[in-house]
């Protein structure tokens, strides 16, 4: 499809010649088929080529389901959002420092090279008669791509992993002596790439959704957003003297890699996001809505089309992000639909949401379960309990009268599918016989989001439906931005009115009108804010680096470890209903920060660990 964009494809098909070369600091087989330096370089076809092995790096956010790395999406997983089909490994037993299944390090460090090797060798190569030829023009645009993919694999590395060494220079791999490399420090670390992704967004373009051809090139407000993020993780408890043990990580030499806590931090955060917002609010980026006849906010469709295409919201995707083929079992599309659905004999819904996130979804009236009075959780829906007809009759009150947010992640026991109007059935005896497979909504609900709707294995509706893999969009950084303010001001009433913002589009009344008891005070808004985040950037990727740089992961309502919970999927209907574990998590301290590779720490006398691994 045209819509793959930029030659990605081209780059994934180089991509997968060299994945099986792990050394630190190597470079593709662009040269390991006898192509010098020279022949690469003096080509334009290789030249491109060469750098478009760059981008394969790009998170794949549409690959959650099997077999996954540090560059998929593993993330809700790991975090109290989704109980995975067949998921051991997902926090059931503790990091150590040679769990290295999710880990970055060695594509990211290889990707920077890949860079460094393009910012020193590539020359433009100047028009001979009707021959190709690479402009001053064109390299130059390539050369502030490569530095931005330079700077962006460092802060990949720096969310997972903290400080790490900076490489913004080209080694020799084959010079035994130069293949140590002690960590930089965080505040070293957050300089480089924030001083890159300046440079970067002072020479990338604004975002063009007409040019199909450039959909997956990162822009301006790329690179505004990413430093905008970075700063909020500088300015966090995680990397800003709120990790005890971190602070006792000394290089060899001596020297500190975590500081000490610096209040001032929030400070740089709120003027990175604010640079951001600025750009953002002059007509590069707005909340995608779909508006009713009568002018009024359509939450469900919004909350659902926002997904399936590239639109003004989208700030950074992979635009080649593969959800999957329902006829063959691939992907989201295929590997999540329930038994009982058109071509899911097989599989009862391998992606589960916990009850954890179900109870944080807010009610219609903008209220938690704790707080409103249309929440029940006892017997089920007649006719007139749920006006806004996104419910049938005969639903189990605990999921009636909930936000819209919450219909558009969470599919639950007995709900219609949405093309065959199959009901769908989780307890034992009905569609699922949960006791006779693994492969099954293990908590009683399905995670539904960012499914297609018109997928289904039956003409004429297709088996497959392309979307976009979003990495970051514009209501992720209103609720930063919130964030930001209330801790520099929480007086500020932009803190609301961004949290509101988000709010309005989800179809939940404003915070400012039925809590304005808030206002100005910051523990309840920096609460109201990470409630937001919980439910609107559900099961995106984010919480598990939230929760962590917030240092929050031991404490009640951010818990990792621990108990996980759904509804009782091993009784008939009548048990069914019933909050039941279902499995015991791990946590332990050592998980804030993720564990260099092993096999990197033995091999150095220069890089140490991070703490209490």
């Amino acid at each position: 499809m045209n819509r793959t964009i930029i030659a990605i494809a081209i780059a994934a098909m180089l991509a997968a010649s060299f994945t099986s070369c792990k050394k630190f600091l190597d470079v593709s087989d662009e040269l390991a088929e006898e192509l010098d330096y020279e022949k690469v370089f003096s080509e334009p076809d290789n030249l491109r080529r060469f750098h478009r092995v760059v981008y394969t790096g790009i998170p794949n956010t549409a690959e959650f389901m099997r077999e996954l790395t540090g560059t998929d999406l593993p993330w809700p997983q790991l975090t109290d959002e989704i109980e995975r089909a067949q998921g051991a490994d997902f926090n059931m037993v503790a990091f150590n420092s040679s769990h290295t299944a999710y880990g970055r390090w060695d594509l990211y460090y290889k990707l920077i090279r890949q860079a460094n090797v393009f910012l020193e060798r590539a020359k433009a190569i100047p028009k001979q008669g009707d021959a190709d030829y690479v402009s001053d023009e064109e390299l130059a645009s390539l050369q502030v791509e490569a530095r931005f993919f330079r700077a962006y694999y460092h802060y990949l590395l720096f969310e997972q992993y903290g400080p790490v060494p900076i490489m913004d220079y080209l080694v020799d791999p084959n010079s035994s002596s130069q293949l140590d490399f002690a960590r930089n420090s965080v505040d070293e670390v957050v300089k480089f790439v924030y001083d890159e992704l300046t440079f970067c967004a002072g020479a990338l373009k604004d975002p063009n959704l007409t040019d199909v051809n450039r959909l997956g090139v990162p822009t301006r407000g790329t690179a505004l957003a990413v430093r905008a993020r970075l700063m909020m993780y500088a300015a966090s408890p995680l990397f800003n003297g709120g990790y005890a043990e971190a602070l006792q990580v000394r290089n060899p030499d001596g020297k500190q890699l975590f500081p000490a806590k610096d209040n001032a931090k929030w400070n740089a955060a709120l003027k990175a996001m604010q640079e951001f917002m600025d750009y953002a609010n002059t007509g590069h980026y707005e909340l995608f809505k779909v508006m009713k006849p009568d002018g009024s906010i359509n939450p469900d469709e919004s909350l659902y089309q926002m997904f399936m295409s590239m639109n003004k919201e989208v700030i950074f995707a992979r635009t080649n992000g593969n959800f999957g083929n329902i006829s063959s079992r691939a992907g989201l599309d295929g590997w999540n639909v329930p038994r009982g659905v058109r071509n899911g004999n097989t599989t009862t819904g391998y992606m589960a949401i916990t009850q954890e996130l179900v109870d944080d979804f807010l009610m219609r009236d903008g209220l938690t379960i704790e707080e409103s009075p249309l929440y029940k959780e006892t017997g089920f829906s007649v006719a007139g309990d749920d006006p806004t007809g996104r419910t049938d009759v005969g639903t189990y009150r605990m999921w009636t009268n909930r936000e819209p947010r919450f219909y558009r992640t969470v599919f639950y026991n007995k709900r219609k599918w949405h093309v065959g109007n199959e009901v769908v059935a989780w307890h034992r005896g009905g569609n699922s016989d949960n006791s006779s497979g693994i492969d099954n909504a293990r908590t009683g609900y399905l995670m539904y989001k960012r499914m297609s709707r018109r997928v289904y294995n039956l003409s004429p509706n297709p088996t497959s439906e392309y979307r976009p893999a979003i990495i970051h969009r514009l209501a992720e950084f209103y609720l930063l931005y919130a964030e930001a303010l209330n801790e520099v001001n929480p007086n500020d009433p932009r803190i609301l009115e961004y949290v509101d913002k988000v709010r309005e589009r989800a179809g939940v009344p404003a915070l400012r009108t039925i809590k304005a008891g808030i206002v100005g005070d910051q523990d309840a808004q920096r609460e109201a804010i990470r409630r937001e985040m919980r439910v609107e950037l559900a099961t995106e990727g984010q919480r598990y680096f939230d929760v962590r740089r917030w240092m929050l992961a031991e404490t009640d309502g951010y818990k990792q470890g621990g108990a996980i919970y759904g509804m009782n999927v091993f009784a008939n209907e009548a048990g069914f209903y019933q909050r039941t574990k279902v499995e015991d998590r791990v946590f332990t301290k050592a998980m804030y920060l993720y564990p260099i590779p092993l096999t990197q720490i033995q091999n150095s006398k220069l890089l140490v660990q991070n703490p209490l691994y």
